[in-house]
C-alpha cells in the first residue's frame, strides 16, 4: 500500500513520469505530518512538570489529532485510487454512440468523485489548524515550535487539497453539483490565512 512505502520510494513517485501518486497524496502527507506534530508536541506535554493543569487538554487534543493522522493517511491511498478511476474513465471505448454516452457518464461520476476526495482531504486539514491553536498556546515550550510547523504543514494541506478540487470541479457538468463543492471549499479557506499567521506568530513569540 502507498502508506507503507519509503519516504524515499513515495518521493522518488512523486518525482517520476507518473500521475500517481501526485499533488492530491501530497496534500494528504502535508496534513498527517501536521497532525503527527501536534501528537508529538501533546505526548511532550502530557506527565510533565509544570503542565499538569493543562493534561488533560492535551490527552484530548492528543486523541483528535491521532485521528486527523489516521484519516489522512488513508486519504493518500483515496487520492491515488481516484485518480486511477478517473484515468481509466478516459480509456473507456468510444467508437459508438451508446460508448460514447456510457463513457461521458462514467468519467462524470469520476470527477464528481475526484471533487469530493480532495475536499474532504481539505476538511480534514482544516482540522488540523484549529487544532494546533490550543497545543501551541498549552503545549511544552521546548517543543513548541513543531507546533508551529503543525500549522504550516496542516495549511500547506489545505491550500493543496483545494487546487485538486478545483481542477476537478472545471471538467464537471453538473453545474449544481460543481457550484455546491465550490462554496464547502470556499468555506473552509475562509479565515485560515488569517489563523495560520496568528498561531504562527504566537509560535514564534515563545520561542
Amino acid at each position: 500500500m502507498i502508506k507503507d512505502m519509503t519516504i524515499q520510494a513515495f518521493l522518488d513517485g512523486l518525482a517520476s513520469k507518473t500521475s500517481t501518486p501526485g499533488g492530491g497524496g501530497a496534500a494528504a502527507v502535508s496534513g498527517a505530518m501536521g497532525a503527527a506534530l501536534i501528537s508529538m508536541v501533546a505526548n511532550f506535554t502530557i506527565g510533565k512538570k509544570g503542565y499538569e493543569a493543562v493534561e488533560d487538554e492535551a490527552k484530548e487534543i492528543l486523541a483528535k489529532s491521532e485521528v486527523l493522522r489516521l484519516k489522512l493517511t488513508d486519504a493518500i491511498k483515496d487520492d491515488v485510487d481516484v485518480f486511477d478511476r478517473v484515468m481509466a474513465s478516459y480509456g473507456m471505448p468510444k467508437e459508438t454512440d451508446e460508448e460514447k454516452s456510457v463513457r461521458s457518464a462514467e468519467i462524470q461520476a469520476a470527477l464528481k468523485e475526484a471533487t469530493d476526495v480532495p475536499l474532504q482531504c481539505a476538511r480534514l486539514c482544516r482540522e488540523v489548524i484549529n487544532l494546533s491553536q490550543p497545543i501551541a498556546e498549552k503545549g511544552k515550550n521546548n517543543v513548541i515550535s513543531d507546533a508551529g510547523v503543525a500549522v504550516l504543514a496542516g495549511y500547506a494541506g489545505l491550500r493543496s487539497a483545494a487546487l485538486n478540487v478545483y481542477i476537478n470541479i472545471g471538467g464537471i457538468k453538473d453545474k449544481e453539483f460543481a457550484d455546491d463543492r465550490r462554496k464547502q471549499l470556499e468555506s473552509l479557506l475562509d479565515g485560515m490565512d488569517g489563523l495560520k499567521e496568528e498561531i504562527y506568530g504566537l509560535v514564534k513569540s515563545k520561542l
